[in-house]
């Protein structure tokens, strides 16, 4: 084992020669490439649909425009828009070419991810401290779009409140379900085996109809 690792050792360092940096370098570039290019599309989108540019190039609306220019469908040419005004109002320093300079392709803040950043700082059910949180993750880390939706809808359940007279009254609503389905099934066997008068299994219907009538008015 000692001998096979010290031959890989050796075939690494063979392998970590000046193509395979440059190739390295080509990867970090394409990378941040691949990266920033979402918010400077969503720029340029930003101003056509502002300034209305698409007119002038024959367009009666946006969303002709994109889908038959751009090959982008309205739904995604509209969140690029409404991403980008979000940054351009809340984080303006994400349109700086510094803010790019400074940060590895890791660290870059993707689409998805900014797009739900968006989302949350309108969510009513998250905390001031809780968008903090998640801005940090976002713009800061630029943590992967997945794991902070899973971010988010912990931090929602958690946060949730709760109305207690709503809780209480489906509360009394499912126990009074469970109280009419168990008579519903003592009545039935009742009724079978002859265990009861006529005349009361009749009022025991017309009152089990009233509940239920009460039950699904609510």
């Amino acid at each position: 084992m000692a001998l096979e690792h010290e031959e890989r050792i050796i075939k690494l360092k063979q392998l970590d020669n000046l193509n395979s940096q440059e190739m390295r370098a080509l990867v970090q570039e394409g990378a941040r490439s691949f990266k920033e290019s979402w918010i400077k599309l969503a720029q340029a989108l930003y101003g056509v649909h502002r300034d209305k540019l698409y007119e002038y190039w024959g367009y009666e609306k946006f969303e002709h425009y994109v889908e038959r220019e751009v090959g982008i469908k309205k739904p995604m040419a509209l969140k690029l828009l409404k991403t980008y005004a979000f940054v351009e109002q809340q984080e303006p320093q994400c349109l700086r070419a510094e803010f790019f300079a400074e940060k590895d392709a890791g660290t870059i803040p993707e689409f998805e991810a900014v797009n739900l950043l968006r989302m949350a700082r309108a969510n009513k059910d998250l905390t001031k401290q809780d968008y903090q949180e998640v801005r940090r993750q976002v713009i800061d880390k630029g943590r992967d779009a997945s794991l902070v939706r899973k971010d988010l809808t912990a931090m929602m359940k958690e946060r949730k409140q709760v109305d207690p007279d709503e809780e209480r009254e489906e509360r009394n609503t499912a126990a009074v379900r469970r109280f009419l389905n168990a008579i519903r099934s003592f009545k039935k066997d009742a009724d079978t085996l002859k265990l009861i008068p006529a005349a009361i299994v009749k009022k025991a219907e017309d009152l089990f109809r009233e509940l239920e009538s009460e039950l699904d008015t609510e």
